[in-house]
């Protein structure tokens, strides 16, 4: 398994990370991880999108969702059954976020140890390099001239904590309303829990990390938050506009 995670994962985003040093300005690692964390994004942006028009559809049935909660609250056999068919009927793949985060993982991690591991050095280890990857002439670990990728950075760390916190607005589903008696069911409260946490306590949690790492994850989580804001309201819009047509 790690000799599969080595070869598939961290080595081609190894040698990605080399050639980007060597083609941008002045080696600067801070320009070449930014291009690497596009790249990866606009690979995995069928898979996201998919996400995301999946969340775009669970909104537009969750009044439908919460009836059949209220109509089939003491049999759960039935509840999932309707619930099944509702998404068959609105061709709907609830699992399509999960297998979206999911295949992030290790390209994350990838990520995360290449950076780690370059931004401790100042050259790349010509053993892991592909023949036709040359090793760069210059790195400059001081992304724009004046950040130490290598350091901390509170400044970016906020900006990922901020970005984190916008991008979890955007797609957290709206809070299920109570019914007329005032009881919740434990769904809709651990719904609730969830949505909590992830709009408040997890920007913290990603922004604390993002400051005890380095800048460069810093940075790589900045530029992954705004691409993904970028394209959660482009592909609302594209939805909207399709629907309207209709």
């Amino acid at each position: 398994m790690a000799s599969l995670f080595h070869n598939f994962v961290y080595q081609p985003i190894y040698n990605t990370l080399a050639a980007l040093v060597s083609a941008v300005p002045g080696g600067d690692v801070g320009l070449a991880i930014i291009a690497i964390t596009l790249i990866v994004r606009l690979i995995l942006f069928p898979l996201s999108m998919s996400a995301i028009k999946t969340q775009i559809a669970m909104r537009g049935i969750e009044p439908l969702l919460k009836s059949l909660r209220v109509q089939y609250k003491d049999n759960k056999e039935e509840l999932a059954r309707k619930t099944m068919a509702l998404f068959k009927d609105n061709k709907i793949n609830p699992f399509a976020s999960f297998f979206f985060i999911l295949l992030q993982f290790p390209v994350i991690i990838g990520l995360y140890l290449v950076l780690t591991a370059e931004t401790k050095l100042t050259t790349f280890d010509p053993a892991l390099l592909y023949s036709f990857v040359e090793v760069p002439q210059h790195v400059s670990l001081m992304f724009l001239g004046f950040l130490d990728l290598t350091g901390k950075s509170i400044v970016l760390a906020g900006i990922v904590a901020i970005t984190q916190f916008l991008y979890s607005r955007l797609i957290i589903l709206p809070t299920p309303e109570k019914s007329a008696d005032g009881k919740t069911t434990f769904q809709e409260d651990f719904a609730k829990s969830m949505s909590l946490q992830m709009k408040y306590v997890f920007p913290i949690l990603l922004g604390i990390i993002a400051y005890v790492t380095s800048a460069a994850i810093a940075l790589y989580f900045v530029v992954s938050n705004l691409f993904s804001i970028g394209q959660e309201l482009a592909v609302r819009r594209m939805h909207q506009k399709e629907n309207g047509k209709r």
